[in-house]
């Protein structure tokens, strides 16, 4: 009797779905966590959103989404703000936000550090103390 021959190496598929079951299961769970995900967010996270928000509405010269996130008090109008803007952005370049600290709540009125830095001084880190108050159900910089 001969021996039987040796059956060739073959590739096996197992490895390929294995992978591609993780990969599944990772996809549907960023899914799963960012459709049932947590919702809420502290005061703080909301005031500290504010800032970033207004900051970023100032970059982009963009009245509406400024309006977002400023106090109605402290608003202005579209012709004002376009003007500030701009004469700051020509004297000091861009304004940039790196940091907002030392939040306080207190029922419908916050305050927090806000760190802010130029471009024409970059290396020139400046802290204000910056007063947000709830309005429409959303925090907002409110400046005294």
């Amino acid at each position: 009797m001969s021996e039987p021959e040796p059956e060739a190496d073959r590739p096996t598929i197992a490895p390929f779905l294995g992978g591609l079951a993780v990969f599944a299961l990772v996809i549907l769970g960023i899914v799963l966590f960012n459709v049932f995900g947590s919702e809420t967010t502290t005061p703080g996270d909301q005031v500290a959103k504010a800032a970033v928000g207004q900051n970023d509405a100032l970059q982009r010269q963009d009245y509406g989404k400024f309006r977002t996130f400023t106090c109605r008090a402290a608003q202005g109008s579209e012709a004002d703000f376009v003007a500030r803007q701009r004469d700051s952005v020509a004297k000091n370049g861009e304004r940039y936000l790196d940091d907002v600290t030392n939040i306080s709540v207190d029922g419908g009125r916050a305050s927090a550090t806000v760190t802010y830095h130029f471009d024409k001084t970059a290396e020139t880190k400046t802290p204000a103390e910056v007063t947000f108050v709830q309005e429409d159900g959303a925090w907002k910089v409110c400046p005294s």
